[in-house]
């Protein structure tokens, strides 16, 4: 995984314009309280992340998209190809996709961001030496 990629960016929660701020206010996708809160901007570079009132209810779709992809992927796996009862893989796949609720909802939030803003390799540059300068 290269830094300035979008895979990057989505893999470590980090600011899609440097790749070194956290897009995030905490890294735990289970601290059901502070799961949701985004950072206003990146701290390094100054890319803001809450561009305009509404503009992640596009992300619903994201995570939309991800949900479906995990049930489609689950049944395939289980049903079609090693034959296990549908009710069993519906036991497991129900919960499992209520326990990933809040990594599916920070993967989309990510990814829907990175739709809209592009990589800048001299903000990266910057960001990570005043990274670098703050954290010795």
């Amino acid at each position: 995984m290269f830094k300035g990629s979008k895979v990057y960016s989505i893999a470590t929660n980090t600011c899609p314009k440097c790749n070194v701020g956290s897009f995030f206010k905490t890294n735990n996708p289970y601290d059901l309280k502070n799961f949701d809160k985004i950072n206003e901007y990146c701290q390094y570079c100054g890319e803001s992340f809450l561009r305009e009132p509404g503009f992640y209810i596009g992300a619903m779709y994201v995570s939309y998209a991800l949900s479906v992809a995990l049930t489609v992927i689950s049944f395939v796996g289980f049903v079609i190809l090693l034959n296990v009862d549908i009710y069993y893989v519906l036991a497991v796949l129900i919960p499992a996709i209520i326990v990933l609720l809040p990594v599916l909802f920070r993967t989309a939030r990510i990814i829907w961001i990175n739709f809209f803003v592009k990589y800048d390799p001299e903000k990266a540059a910057l960001a990570t030496e005043k990274r670098n300068l703050a954290n010795p």
